[in-house]
């Protein structure tokens, strides 16, 4: 695991904890039920400790896969965007 969501719910915005950085960067997709892709966010070199991924407010409400890659490390989780 390289990487943790600070709350499984949010309402606008999301923050990642990172735990290990990589020279080639760091992809997040925000994907619905159906996994259609609602958001995308990449990152260079990143290496930073906790990344805020904002501007989620006009996504409908709802459940959500959050999906994480670095380098070869790839990882999903379920969200829940709420009122």
């Amino acid at each position: 695991m390289f990487a943790k969501v600070k709350q499984h719910v949010f309402i606008d915005k999301l923050t990642l904890e990172l735990f290990s950085s990589h020279k080639n960067g760091f992809k997040a997709i925000l994907k619905d039920e159906c996994g259609f892709e609602c958001r995308r966010m990449e990152a260079e070199g990143n290496h930073q400790l906790f990344l805020t991924w904002g501007g989620l407010n006009d996504l409908p409400y709802g459940v959500y896969i959050l999906e994480l890659q670095q380098g070869d490390n790839e990882m999903q989780m379920k969200i829940i965007k709420r009122v």
